[in-house]
Formats: C-alpha cells, structure tokens, sequence
C-alpha cells in the first residue's frame, strides 16, 4: 500500500487548495475571535479580578464592531474560496504521511535497533490522549483556550516525557516489599559505561546495583550483558536503567539515606549540554508557572531538574549546574505488592504519573482539529518520533453522508516506520459531532524481523466515537462497524499464510475515546458490546465493573485551573486521594443529583468516567508468542492543557526463548 505524503495527488491541485483556503482563512478566523471574545475561561475570569468591572465590557464594545465590519468585509471572498474549496476535497487524500529525514532533528529520541526476536522478548509503549485542540471559540467551551500555544506545549511535554530514560526499581525484602515515592522519591541514573554498583549507608538494605550500560544515554544500539533474572531489560528496551534493591527487614529508606544515595550519584559523570532548540521557556497562556512545576519542561536539563526533587546542603550550589546534571526521577516499580492487593490479581504495575512512560513507542491522539496546531503539534512530536500521520479524516460531502467542516481530529506518532494505513469514516453521526468526520484509523507497523527474513508487524487502531450522551445507539452501531474494518483491515494488509507466515503479529492494540464509562447506567449498552469479548481492557472486571485502581479520565473543566491542579504533581497528587478524585473528575450522571460536581462529594461513587480506553488482543497473534501487560499509566503531564487524563499501556511480547 502506498502512502499519501501530501494531501492532494498533483501539485497543481494543492496550489488551488491553498488559494481557495486563503480566501476562507481571513473570515473563518475572525469568525472564531469574535465568537471566542465572549467565551471567556476561568482562568481569563480570575486574571480580570482585579480589573474594573466596566473594563472588560468596554473592550468587548469596542473590539465587537471591529470584528464584524471585517467579517462582513471578508464574506465575498470567503464565498468564493468555498465554492474552489468544496469541490476540491473529493480530490483530496483521507490522510497525510510524514517521515522526518533528517534526523538530526530528532535530537531527543533514543536511536533504535532492529528487533530480531533472539531474545526472551520486548516490550512496546502505547500512549492515547484527548488534546481538546478545537477552534479557539470552540474549545473554551470546554475551559480550554490559546489552541496554538496549547499545541505547542502539549508536543513539548509529550516529547520531553518519553525521550527520559526509563529507571526500574525492584524491592526484593522478606517482610515488607511496598517503597513509596515519599521514602524513595528520586534516583541519579549513573551515566553511559558506569557499571558500577552504587554503595551507600542505608539501614536494612545490603545493596543497590545499577543494572544496564546505556543509562542516561541516547544511543540504544549497544549490546546488553545478560544477568538472567527477571527485573533484566529484554532485548530491544533502550534506555533503560534497572536498580535492584535487596532489603533485610524492609525497603525504606530515610530522607538522610536518600541524601547520601544522590549525592553520591551526582559525584559521577560531566555535565551534559541542553538539546539543541530547547532553551527557551514556553509561555502558554493557560499554564502558569509555578516553582516546583515539573510539566513544563522545554529543555533536557529543565526535565531533569524537574523529575527530581535535589537537596542542596549548606553553601551555594550554582542552579545551571544542577540543572545539567543527569537527574530523574525513579519509575518505582511494586510488583510483589501489586500481586498481594486486595480482590486483584493482576501481575502488572499501574499507577497514576507525573509523566508520559519513557521510551514511549506509539500515540495515538483524538480532537487534534485545528490544521495550523496540528502542525505545530507535528513539529513538537517529531523530536521523538520519526513517524507521523496527521490531518486524518475528509471534508465537505465526500465520503460521508453529510457535510463535513472539520477532519476526524486523529493523529498518531510512531518510532517504528508504517506499513500500512486506512481511514473510515463513521456515516451516522449526530448533531454538533456530524460536523466533524469522526472515524477509525487502522495502521500497520514493522517493529523487526527474524533471522529467517520474516517481518515482525503490529497493528493499531485509533478511534473517537459519538459524544453526545444519550446516543447510546449511535456509539453502539460505530462499534460494530470499527470491528468489521479491524477485521477488513487484516485480512487486506496481510501477506502471510498459516503454512507459510511471511509476517509475525507481534500486537494488535485499539485505543481512543469512546465517550462511554464502564459505570454509568445509561452506558450499559456499550459495556455489553462484543467488541469487549475480542479485546482486552487492563482496567476493566467485567461490565459495569472497574478494578479498584483504575480511575477516570474525564476532568470537571471547571477546576482546570485551580491551584490544587494546574501542575502536573499537584494533579498527581490530588488523583491519589479518593477524596481528591470527587473535586476533580466527572463522575457517573445520577437522576437524583444535581449536574454540579461541586458540593456533592458524598454521593460520588467510584473513581470517574473512565472514557479514554487502551485495549488488546490476543487473537490473530503469532501462536508461540505471549503478550502480556507490563504497566499501566493514568498520566498528568499535560494538566492545564485538556480535560482528558492520557492513558498508557507498555505490552511485553514473549518469544519464549532463551537468552544468548
């Protein structure tokens, strides 16, 4: 299958494209100022406290004028280009491929080698969001505006989260294998070739052996030595640190003890410069920053300071120079405690995160509408990633029943080259969300091949299905159709037959936002649906039934920019608290409670409409193979920048072989 790098066939086509929406541009963008000035956002309402109360007024009677002498100024040319512009986009190409060539640029990404399935396995990282990048006017409807600097900040801490190396932790004590974040709140990864075991004074802890030559750094072709135990990194997992703490009693330790520990761990290894590009601090509008904010991270050594909280003793410490110093903080890693919870039994470690997982593979992004952000946002990500598809979906009346202004707002990022990828759009939507060309986009990714020559694929689907509530049949027939692609999207993509396999499916992965919750009684349908018999879901018991830990992802765009919650560690923190939960997230609608979410903290049950879903299957997989669940992330990076929670999944592929 051929890949479209450029919306339109011909050059001669994009060229009228081009100048039919630049005779549109002028009146759409005045259109959405002058909507916009009257949609104000809470955080707008707070920064005009101060101000006197006719001030406000008095702009939007001076301004409100202006913008409509223009706007009916600009209609004539507006029309014109519309009546180029409509009849051009059954011309046009449901998506637009984008592979970065020159990879200098990519200058946060961790180089990759080939999986060659010689190894035990691999794990693979799987990341979903909601960036609410609408129309200016449109998305302060949902307490969210400045779409283009939003954009370009949501690419910036998306890329800074997952380009950070990835450092496990492991407690193995007899009496007591929990480690909180509190008692071991952060770890200096030491740097690349340093292999040595770091020795410090911690009471009822024997040793603390670093694990893994290529910590701290990007390149990720260096070969690993086996150790043969179970916390190693499989093959193919770069950038990986792994700290191995052997505990008499239990796995604490003091804030003196972990004093010593990063001290001892910064003595090591030179400063290492800021990535090129990045110096400059992002001034996002609808982001304040505050000290101690760690999700506005623009800069390697502005991510580090933040991933880690640094003690400095008693004289001067020169901040550029902290800043430089390679520190992160510790992905803690709780697997024995996780298996001895109460009613689970699952074997994987989840937990709700100040960062997107390091070594992030896939994204797989909903409402990215806006076409100048989804540049920007492009821009961003392709420090990271290598490939992009974007401007996903169709427009005016070709390929769907009605009229269509906006594309299907999907985007998806990848660090391994695309194969293949199709597009369906969904034929019945309704109201407000039969404007846009909501759909399903299916993509199929080499990840490696075999020593015999045979490929190694993946396949991943992202999807964003009816929103309004209430249209429980609507999402319900979308579903039936997403299956019939999934299941039509394999069968013309594969090149493989049960004698002869000249392909090896490694993982096949669905995720978005269905806009049901696995909770709410008006969503009893959907969480019926067969879909779910097919496709796995970490988070789900059963329908109607969430496992304790899991939480949603919907967020009351009212408190967005609360002090509680406006950085990601504060909504990290305010996430780990069931009571914390009932301020901040949507719960299930109840006919005996009043819409408000605020002052009904009693009557919330549950943890939120989880709405943004990861889900696999086994089905279809190469059968020697066994692919299992690592962890599982509810993520609070991008706080402040949407009302979704981002969602992360990191699947382990077993060969079921040894290790060389």
């Amino acid at each position: 299958m051929v890949l479209y790098t450029s919306p339109f066939p011909n050059s001669f086509l994009s060229v009228l494209h081009s100048f039919s929406w630049g005779l549109i541009f002028p009146c759409y963008w005045l259109a959405d100022r002058l909507v916009g000035s009257f949609v104000p956002t809470t955080y707008e309402k707070r920064q005009r406290a101060d101000d006197p109360c006719y001030f406000h007024a008095l702009c939007i009677i001076i301004t409100t004028p202006i913008y409509l002498a223009l706007l009916v100024a600009s209609l004539p040319f507006a029309l014109i280009g519309f009546l180029l512009w409509s009849p051009l986009q059954s011309a046009r190409r449901p998506y637009i491929y984008s592979r970065l060539k020159d990879k200098n640029h990519a200058n946060g990404a961790t180089l990759l080698t080939e999986w060659k399935a010689a190894g035990s396995g691999k794990s693979f990282c799987f990341g979903s969001a909601n960036v609410c990048l609408l129309p200016d006017s449109l998305a302060r409807f949902n307490n969210v505006f400045n779409t283009q600097a939003r954009a370009k900040e949501i690419g910036r801490r998306i890329r800074n989260g997952a380009s950070r190396p990835q450092i496990k932790i492991y407690i193995d004590s007899p009496t007591n294998t929990s480690i909180s974040a509190a008692s071991f709140s952060s770890l200096v990864s030491p740097q690349a070739g340093d292999n040595r075991t770091v020795n410090a004074g911690i009471k009822r802890t024997t040793s603390m052996e670093y694990k893994g030559d290529n910590c701290g750094s990007n390149n990720g072709e260096e070969n690993r030595e086996d150790k043969g135990g179970s916390g190693e990194p499989h093959e193919g997992e770069e950038n990986t640190c792994i700290v191995r703490i052997n505990g008499e009693e239990n796995g604490h330790m003091s804030d003196t003890e972990t004093d010593t520990v990063n001290g001892q761990a910064r003595a090591s290894g030179p400063a290492e410069p800021p990535l090129e590009g990045d110096a400059e601090i992002s001034k996002t509008p609808n982001h304040k920053q505050k000290e101690g904010d760690s999700g506005s991270i623009d800069s390697c050594s502005a991510s580090r300071e933040s991933l880690v909280k640094v003690r400095v003793g008693d004289g001067t410490v020169d901040q550029s120079t902290v800043n430089n110093k390679l520190l992160y903080k510790a992905s803690i890693m709780k697997k024995t405690s996780v298996r001895k919870k109460k009613h689970t039994d699952e074997t994987f470690d989840h937990e709700i995160s100040a960062f997107f997982p390091a070594n992030l593979d896939f994204l797989c992004l909903q409402e990215v509408f806006d076409k100048r952000a989804a540049e920007k946002l492009k821009e961003q990500l392709h420090h990271y990633f290598e490939y992009i598809v974007y401007d996903v979906g169709v427009y005016s009346c070709h390929g769907c029943c009605s009229f269509k202004f906006v594309n299907s707002g999907l985007l998806f990022a990848s660090r391994y080259p695309v194969m293949d990828a199709a597009y369906h759009c969904y034929p019945n939507g309704r109201g407000m969300d039969s404007l846009a060309s909501k759909g399903a986009l299916f993509l199929k990714v080499q990840v490696g091949s075999t020593p015999q020559d045979q490929r190694i694929v993946g396949y991943i689907s992202c999807t964003h299905l009816q929103a309004i509530a209430g249209d429980t049949t609507v999402r319900c027939e979308q579903l039936d159709m997403l299956q019939d692609w999934l299941s039509e999207f394999r069968k013309s993509t594969s090149s493989s037959s049960t004698a002869n396999p000249e392909e090896l499916v490694a993982f096949d992965v669905l995720c978005g936002d269905l806009n049901f919750d696995n909770c709410s009684s008006e969503d009893k349908l959907e969480q019926q649906h067969s879909l779910f018999t097919h496709y796995k879901d970490p988070c789900r018991v059963g329908p109607g039934e969430d496992k304790p830990w899991a939480i949603g992802t919907l967020l009351d765009p009212e408190g967005l920019y609360d002090e509680e919650v406006c950085t990601p560690d504060n909504l990290q923190k305010v996430l780990e608290s069931e009571e914390g939960r009932k301020g901040y997230l949507v719960y299930p609608t109840s006919k005996n409670h009043s819409s408000s979410q605020k002052g009904r903290k009693a009557s919330l049950k549950g943890n939120g409409r989880r709405i943004d879903y990861m889900l696999y299957t086994e089905e279809g997989l190469y059968l020697e193979w066994k692919v299992e669940v690592e962890e599982f992330s509810f993520i609070t990076q991008l706080a402040g920048l949407t009302d979704h929670l981002p969602v992360a999944m990191r699947l382990m592929v077993s060969t079921g072989e040894d290790d060389p």
